[in-house]
């Protein structure tokens, strides 16, 4: 095994360079991969629609083709899915990532054409590795196995020919991983793929207790469970008695700094390394480059051309957008993807703000949808991940979960925010916690600040403390275990704080 992560550890390093050419000239490879995907579905129905082939500047492609919600494209996705071919994409899609629906309550089926697969997801599964290398030449993970934590698929039953699947995207790409990233990866693939969470993480356990794993890919939520389970099974409160050599995490999907100090108690070792992605059912989008930087390298040459609407513009019917090259430092935009699967001028309901422009790298703020505006406030998620994990290192609290809704107005009350957080170790002090959460909201949110000043619109946050297992249960009860779901941060109407709620208040 030391030859083989010897070997294999110098093959990733290779794509360093390939990386170093998008970042000397992301605009070339933006308007390469730009043209390469109007060509290749030049005669799908939807090119032929907008004419691709008359199309030859970037300004014609914005005027033509209008920015598309998922609502716009799912005719066309429906069709496929019952067996139409070359509709939004040339080659034959037989594969449909399956989002949980987090910004509506409908389920969503993105395509997953063959070149998504190849030129973007695995892809991207192979330069998080190279790039962790690169920062870590001495690592040891080849020696042992990669855990991987995700979700299910099911063959499409809409197709008639039943050709095609549909699941979480975590599951399309294992399900589809070559046979060498299978050989380094644990559980088997007839575990890893279960779809009853609750038999499947006792399973997980099982099955991996007893390997030598060396790095955990997942959504830290799911991750938590599963190491807490093995624990239990083995009797240790330090899951390093029972893998020794492991030393990474790769986690994506919800922000790491409100988790943080769990995990330093979960893997209670200072030799542990973390690195953030950026994935969605959509594609592959960034990866943590600098170990001492939380900031994501935008990927650039992943069959994605990507374009941005500027914060003012995001809740208009026909948003502008912008190119890469017009982005500013510290701005949010809502990303807009064109990707090798035939997602068109399409939102995908991220927001992120771009924290250097050479080379371009960004970080995550939040949804389009998981905001509160009530009153004018803007407060996005990143806001909320950055004051609370604040909060949390002042106190010594430690966090599972947490929401926050609006309080609306009363005739005789103020507005404010009402926050639902589950503790795994309650902070010294709640009304105290609920202080430096505040301060540090106005701190980090000037529009927030106006309306709190003396009380006017804005009253002190309102905080409940749920007990363990709260939010698990209600992810349970909605039928969202596992995979890539999330509990919504924040919500701009009470719909999911008053279901948990009823729930805290009726233990």
């Amino acid at each position: 095994m030391p030859l083989f992560n010897s070997i294999l550890t110098w093959v990733m390093r290779k794509r360093i360079h390939q990386m170093e050419l998008f970042m000397k000239y992301p605009h070339e490879v933006q308007k390469e991969i730009w043209t390469r995907l109007l060509h290749a579905a030049k005669d799908t129905e939807f090119g032929k629609k907008y004419d691709f082939k008359s199309i030859k500047t970037y300004e014609q492609y914005k005027e033509i083709v209008p920015v598309q919600a998922y609502e716009s494209l799912y005719p066309y996705i429906e069709r496929r899915m019952k067996g139409e071919q070359k509709l939004l994409w040339s080659s034959d899609i037989k594969w449909f990532a399956k989002s949980s629906g987090t910004t509506n309550a409908r389920s969503k089926f993105i395509p997953v054409s063959p070149e998504a697969l190849e030129d973007c997801h695995f892809k991207g599964g192979k330069d998080l590795i190279s790039i962790y290398v690169n920062n870590n030449p001495d690592t040891q993970m080849f020696t042992g196995k990669g855990l991987a934590i995700g979700g299910s698929h099911q063959v499409n039953e809409f197709d008639p020919k039943m050709d095609s699947h549909y699941g979480d995207v975590s599951a399309v790409i294992m399900q589809n991983l070559p046979i060498w990233a299978q050989f380094i990866r644990t559980p088997s693939l007839d575990v890893a793929l279960m779809d009853k969470w609750e038999e499947k993480i006792q399973k997980m356990a099982e099955s991996t207790a007893n390997e030598n794993v060396t790095n955990i890919s997942g959504v830290p939520t799911w991750t938590i469970p599963l190491i807490q389970r093995i624990k239990e099974m083995k009797g240790t409160d330090n899951i390093l008695d029972v893998w020794p050599n492991l030393e990474v995490f790769f986690h994506g999907a919800v922000a790491f700094g409100p988790y943080r100090s769990l995990f330093n108690q979960l893997i209670p070792s200072d030799q542990m390394n973390y690195v953030e992605t950026y994935t969605a059912s959509e594609g592959f989008f960034g990866i943590q480059d600098q170990s001492d930087s939380d900031e994501l390298l935008l990927m650039l040459d992943y069959g994605i051309f990507y374009e941005f609407i500027p914060y003012d513009e995001i809740q208009k019917e026909h948003p502008k957008t912008i190119g890469l090259s017009e982005v500013k430092i510290g701005e949010i935009y809502a990303m807009v993807i064109t990707t090798n699967a035939g997602l068109w001028r399409y939102s995908i309901g991220d927001t992120i703000k771009f924290t250097s422009t050479d080379p371009y790298r960004i970080k995550i703020a939040g949804r389009t949808k998981h905001f509160i505006n009530a009153f004018g406030e803007e407060l996005v998620v990143e806001n909320a991940e950055t004051a609370i994990t604040h909060a949390c290192e002042m106190t010594g609290a430690v966090i599972e979960n947490f929401t926050a809704a609006p309080i609306h107005f009363t005739d005789k009350t103020s507005g404010g925010h009402e926050w639902v957080i589950e503790f795994q170790k309650c902070p010294d002090s709640l009304e105290r916690f609920a202080i430096i959460l505040d301060e540090k909201l106005r701190e980090v949110n000037s529009d927030y600040d106006a309306k709190r000043h003396k009380d006017i619109a804005l009253k002190m946050p309102t905080l409940h403390s749920a007990k363990p297992g709260t939010f698990y249960e209600w992810m349970k009860r909605r039928g969202k275990l596992g995979g890539q779901n999330k509990v919504p941060r924040l919500a701009n109407d009470r719909q999911y704080i008053d279901d948990i709620l009823e729930l805290v208040n009726s233990q």
